[in-house]
């Protein structure tokens, strides 16, 4: 089963879950992993195009997600939701104010709707990783990654193994008491 919608795009999100569940039949667990970082640069330099672009699909392409699944998932009393944040929503990045802000607010929104979810059987937590080695670097310049890792007491990049590793024990059953949780994933950076 393969789909493709727009996380930007509330109707595209809303048509790609109903086929998903005519395919499916349920849809049991949601991991927002969508995100662009948008331009290194400082905030006096940033168009509102680029901070609008990061922030539709940074953060409101998690409202829309959840917003479409999560009526099923309460109905059925069971679902994961995982909302994929980064320590830049915690300690921001200088030069990357579009970022941060989208990754703060989905931590926000993750411990409110975890909250509302609480006692329907659906858990909603995240995860707040430092910079990891994916694909999501090409869109920054060397200096930024530089700065990132620089700041990672264990001196290097997460691997995306290490994320999904947590992300699958947030989606099994052994998870059962946190919701509404930020877990972070930095190599020692997070400092709260």
């Amino acid at each position: 089963m393969a789909g493709k919608m727009d996380v930007t795009d509330p109707d595209s999100v809303s048509r790609f879950v109903e086929w998903t569940l005519q395919e499916a039949g349920r849809v049991d667990i949601l991991v927002n992993n969508a995100g662009v970082s948008g331009p290194a640069a400082p905030v006096a330099d940033y168009t509102d195009a680029d901070w609008r672009h990061v922030l539709a699909t940074d953060l409101d392409g998690v409202f829309y997600c959840c917003k479409a699944v999560a009526p099923h998932m309460t109905q059925r009393g069971s679902g994961r939701i995982i909302n994929i944040a980064s320590i830049s929503g915690k300690e921001g990045n200088p030069n990357m104010a579009a970022y941060s802000t989208a990754k703060a607010g989905v931590i926000g929104f993750t411990k409110a709707f975890g909250k509302e979810l609480a006692m329907t059987g659906v858990l909603v937590n995240c995860v707040a990783p430092a910079v990891i080695d994916t694909e999501l670097l090409t869109q920054l310049t060397e200096d930024a990654v530089d700065y990132m890792v620089s700041k990672i007491p264990m001196g290097r990049m997460g691997r995306p193994g290490e994320l999904a590793a947590l992300v699958a024990w947030l989606c099994s059953p052994e998870c059962s008491f946190s919701t509404g949780a930020v877990f972070d994933l930095s190599g020692g950076r997070a400092t709260y």
